[in-house]
């Protein structure tokens, strides 16, 4: 492998990384990458001093062109979008497991959605991949000053929405047991007790299959719809506990056909919020890596 070659291939997590959590899309990060991957094999290097520097900064420009475009297409987008989910578990590559080390969760990735596409570059190049402001000038193309003035409009627009301490994943896994173990039996009361009072849940069918048009608010409505899904499948439904996004999450499967992935934010106690990724492209991807995965299942 060449020098060049190496370079890029170290770097490569670290881009798809940027791309991925401006993009909440996995095809359209590949494709970012793929598009720098060209470009970098085709210029001059000897004028490049930093090539980390020129690769990060290329990815960054090449994926808030793709937001703006995906912006646009969200808005005719049938009922609710959600990002992409990935797995992160026993079958999870190195190189996955780098690029979800920081906060990548749906919930974090969706509230992103907020931001302007230059707003979300230099928030999540400040905030979550611990860049400089010099280096976020050069991959935006603007001062250091405006860059500060766009982090400090970021996190001021996030503020209130950003939850305000982490919940231990000792608890999260905690809850997460007991509520997968109450849907796969069916445990109505169990699931009622789980979910917060004003608890709400967010699917995205991608106008592919059934889903609500808008989010379902309150907890006992939620835990009338699982019961309602066991009262239809019984035995049918089975659950398996994963990692998604690098926390832990469910898939529920119906007829032995993956049906949805979904993410959940708890504050150790009670379910807040739930989202279902039921868009059979954006689940595509799970259930080729569940390929050989069994521990989980319940």
């Amino acid at each position: 492998m060449n020098e060049p070659t190496a370079t890029f291939s170290a770097l490569r997590p670290r881009l798809h990384g940027i791309a991925y959590r401006m993009l909440g899309s996995v095809a359209e990060s590949e494709d970012v990458v793929q598009d720098i991957w060209l470009s970098w094999n085709g210029v001059e290097r000897e004028s490049i001093d930093n090539p980390e520097a020129w690769l990060v900064a290329a990815t960054t420009r090449r994926a808030i062109d793709r937001l703006r475009a995906a912006k646009a297409r969200r808005e005719e987008y049938v009922g609710i979008w959600l990002p992409e989910p990935i797995l992160t578990d026993e079958g999870a590559s190195p190189e996955d497991l780098q690029e979800l080390a920081s906060d990548v969760s749906v919930a974090f990735l969706l509230l992103l959605e907020r931001l302007s596409p230059e707003a979300r570059a230099a928030f999540l190049l400040r905030e979550v991949l611990d860049a400089d402001y010099p280096e976020i000038a050069s991959a935006l193309g603007k001062s250091e000053a405006a860059c500060r003035q766009l982090v400090h409009r970021a996190k001021d627009q996030l503020r209130d929405e950003r939850p305000r301490q982490t919940v231990p994943h000792d608890a999260h896994y905690a809850l997460m047991r007991r509520f997968a173990d109450a849907m796969g039996r069916g445990d109505f009361q169990a699931l009622r007790s789980l979910l917060a009072v004003d608890a709400d849940l967010s699917g995205d069918g991608g106008g592919k299959v059934s889903t609500f048009p808008k989010p379902m608010l309150g907890g006992q409505r939620i835990a009338q719809l699982f019961y309602a899904s066991h009262l239809r499948y019984g035995d049918e439904v089975r659950v398996r506990l994963v990692r998604i996004n690098g926390e832990w999450s469910l898939l529920r499967y119906i007829e032995g056909e993956l049906e949805s992935a979904q993410t959940y934010v708890t504050d150790g106690e009670k379910i807040l919020n739930i989202h279902v990724q039921r868009n059979p492209d954006k689940l595509a991807r799970i259930a080729l890596g569940l390929q050989g995965f069994s521990r989980g299942q319940l």
